[in-house]
């Protein structure tokens, strides 16, 4: 099963609890919240304190993703704020092996992203280091951009590589695509606009959830 994350980003920033608790009810598995410094990307969204609010309102898995040129300065912050996955960037120039093992030492998931045009190759050294791996499908920064589809062959490559830990993608993902990028190796959905400006967001995340999340293996299988 795919398991599905609204984004935070398309919530109503005036009524972000009653979004939350919405999403939870209607069935989510996660919350995504993007963490952007308006440096590594061109805007500028939450902080620690957002983490730590968001913390008090749900149990699900707070999935927290670093759009930050230097997020080893607020590494341990979001992690006492209860963020259940760090996700950074692998384009950024830090100490990620440091930053990863870190994370994981801290009893949380690890997380390397990749922007659409970065070439797979950048995230191999950190492959063994990680529990997730985000496939951005837009360019960061802003939400509502339509689904980049070169990205959908950087998951299959990452999924036929044998990665065991989850595939996640994040940009433009809709229900008239997202059995597509499952059928690839996806495993985890990043949802902004189709799900928050859903008119029955149960109803949407329950076909979702029908959707099987295809291995490698079972595509082997297949074929």
């Amino acid at each position: 099963m795919i398991k599905i994350a609204p984004s935070i980003l398309a919530a109503d920033p005036l009524n972000l609890e009653k979004e939350i608790r919405a999403a939870e009810k209607a069935g989510c598995d996660w919350i995504h919240v993007d963490i952007m410094d308006a440096h590594f990307v061109p805007n500028l969204a939450y902080s620690v304190d957002t983490v730590r609010r968001l913390r008090e309102v749900t149990d699900l898995p707070l999935d927290v993703h670093l759009m930050m040129d230097h997020p080893e300065t607020l590494l341990d912050a979001f992690l006492d704020a209860g963020a259940s996955c760090l996700t950074i960037h692998a384009e950024i120039d830090a100490d990620i092996p440091g930053m990863l093992t870190k994370i994981r030492n801290r009893g949380r998931m690890a997380g390397i992203a990749l922007k659409p045009n970065s070439e797979i190759e950048l995230i191999q050294p950190y492959i063994d280091m990680t529990d997730l791996v985000l496939m951005m499908t837009v360019e960061p920064g802003f939400g509502g951009q339509k689904l980049d589809a070169r990205v959908i062959g950087k998951i299959r490559l990452l999924s036929d590589s044998g990665y065991t830990g989850e595939i996640e993608a994040d940009g433009g993902i809709r229900e008239d695509n997202i059995e597509m990028l499952a059928a690839n190796g996806l495993t985890v959905a990043v949802m902004g606009t189709a799900l928050f400006r859903n008119s029955d967001m149960a109803a949407c995340i329950g076909r979702l959830h029908r959707i099987p999340a295809v291995k490698q293996q079972d595509r082997t299988a297949d074929e």
